[in-house]
This record gives structure tokens, C-alpha cells and sequence, in this order.
């Protein structure tokens, strides 16, 4: 999995992060910058999920994307 290509692209991925999660803020979605701990550490705080869940649901969000 080639995170990369989320973190140079964050501007236009952080739309569809906010669909997927909608209860992160503006502001969240700045702090983040594309670093998938951060995304992770946030969507854990936001939805009071376990990291591994978390992590799980990020892997499945990342492979239905049709851009990477």
C-alpha cells in the first residue's frame, strides 16, 4: 500500500476522508496533513473505536479508492 500518494495528495483526498468520516473537523483534517497515524489516531478519538478496527477500516477505505 502506497500511503504516499495519500499524503501528497491530501487536499484533494481530504474531501473523500470527510465522507467516509464525517465526524472529523476542518480542523482535523488540516492537523492530519495526509500521516495515516494521525488519520487513524483521530477517526479512534472521534468514534471511540479500537486502534485495530480502526486500522482495519482505513486498509478497506484505501482499497476502494479508484486513484492509487
Amino acid at each position: 500500500m502506497d500511503w504516499n500518494r495519500v499524503e501528497g495528495n491530501w487536499k484533494q483526498v481530504s474531501g473523500k476522508v470527510k465522507e467516509q468520516w464525517g465526524k472529523l473537523t476542518d480542523d482535523d483534517l488540516t492537523q492530519i496533513n495526509g500521516k495515516r497515524e494521525q488519520l487513524e489516531g483521530k477517526i479512534q478519538e472521534r468514534y471511540g473505536k479500537a486502534k485495530d478496527e480502526v486500522r482495519k477500516d482505513v486498509d478497506a477505505w484505501y482499497g476502494r479508492q479508484t486513484w492509487h
